[in-house]
């Protein structure tokens, strides 16, 4: 059972499958901070200086304080961390897109199918010709 497990994990499938999920996960990271920190501030500019990720609607404030250890934290809905979140999803949709049409692109077409020859009935007609003279 350990060899055939072994055998499983060496196979080319299984070592590509985790390279992609590694590559996922960097790409994922590189786009969040692409979105966070450049799209954003971008957007948030244009939009009179709002930085998104900070914006919410309070549902309870937060109350109490750390010294008394009673501190009871903000609940809220953080849309802002939402429309971030939506616009990676965008982003990350639009490159693999474009991986993936490179990919077909540099992909190399199928071979044309060869020729069709001539069928039976014709061969045995050639050779009835044939014998014919």
């Amino acid at each position: 059972m350990l060899k055939e497990f072994k055998n499983f994990i060496m196979t080319g499938n299984v070592i590509e499958f985790a390279v992609a999920v590694i590559m996922a996960g960097a790409v994922g990271m590189v786009v969040n901070g692409f979105v966070s920190d450049i799209i954003m501030p971008i957007v948030g500019h244009f939009a009179g200086g709002v930085d998104f990720a900070d914006l919410k609607v309070i549902l309870t404030p937060a109350s109490g304080s750390a010294e008394a250890g009673n501190l009871v934290a903000e609940n809220a809905i953080r849309w802002g961390a939402w429309v971030n979140t939506i616009v990676n999803l965008l982003i990350v949709g639009f490159v693999m897109f474009l991986i993936v049409k490179a990919y077909n692109k540099v992909k190399t077409p199928p071979a044309p199918p060869a020729p069709a020859g001539p069928t039976q009935e014709e061969l045995l007609a050639q050779i009835r010709d044939l014998l014919k003279k």
